[in-house]
């Protein structure tokens, strides 16, 4: 192959040209997605779940200065969707960003894009996951449900967690003073079972929650959005209710220093 093909171009008029074709040929999935649908994924993907499993740490290094990540985020992400949004109406096919690149920059960029988007969904999600399991957990606990520690982390958080509450504990620190995530790590690793040299550790929990989201998938999109539209009314009005509740509990006295850590 020719150098130069790692970078040809399908033009826009041979794009719908093609798609044009694969309709008429029966080829092309059925539209299942309308506006409403397309707007809640909108909605799920600009909330996301970051909100829940991240915005907390955020806030302990950040201070009250990280409502500024906030806005500067929705300016880049405001350029963002002006793009995607030029893309789409260019562009009005599927493919999202592969078929952009195919467009704009040729074929070997366009199959970058695509495999980083398949290794994007399918690893982006195991700190969501985790963080699920957390939030699951905590959750049975109150109904007096515990799942074994060694059963809910995942290996490489308990293997280094236990390392650091033993170098607190040969220091002189006793257990029950270990930090909350040093102590879970310590604890699944001691108590966990072994075969032969390997500890037996796995965070079910987080690990069946992508089980279950894959199958829904593979059922349909049909399936999908069903279930989409509805965590999305959920995530939707948990938070109005947190900003609801919230507003009574603003202490302008903890605004300073507005940025404990530094702007940086």
């Amino acid at each position: 192959m020719h150098f130069r093909h790692l970078f040809r171009r399908k033009s826009i008029d041979m794009i719908l040209a093609h798609a044009k074709n694969e309709q008429e040929a029966g080829h092309m999935m059925r539209k299942d997605l309308g506006v409403r649908d397309l707007t809640s994924f909108g909605i799920a993907a600009i909330i996301g779940a970051g909100i829940f499993s991240t915005i907390g740490n955020a806030a302990a290094y950040g201070g009250p200065a990280v409502s500024l990540l906030f806005v500067f985020s929705a300016i880049a992400c405001g350029f963002s969707a002006l793009c995607y949004a030029q893309f789409a109406s260019s562009i009005p096919l599927s493919g999202s960003a592969y078929t952009y690149a195919y467009a704009s920059f040729g074929e070997l960029v366009a199959w970058i894009i695509g495999w980083d988007l398949i290794m994007e969904y399918a690893v982006g999600n195991i700190a969501v996951a985790i963080s699920w399991s957390g939030y699951f957990c905590g959750l049975l606990s109150g109904f007096g449900i515990h799942i074994p520690d060694y059963l809910a982390i995942d290996y490489l958080s308990a293997s280094r967690g236990f390392k650091e509450a033993s170098e607190l504990l040969v220091a002189g620190m006793p257990v029950a003073d270990l930090p909350g995530e040093l102590a879970e790590a310590w604890r699944a690793w001691t108590m966990a079972p072994a075969l032969g040299g390997l500890r037996l550790i796995a965070d079910v929990p987080a690990f069946a929650i992508v089980v279950f989201i894959t199958w829904l998938v593979y059922r349909g999109i049909r399936e999908s959005k069903r279930a989409s539209n509805i965590m999305v009314l959920l995530k939707v009005a948990i938070l109005l209710m947190v900003i609801a509740v919230g507003a009574f509990y603003v202490s302008p006295e903890n605004w300073n220093p507005f940025a404990p850590n530094g702007i940086g």
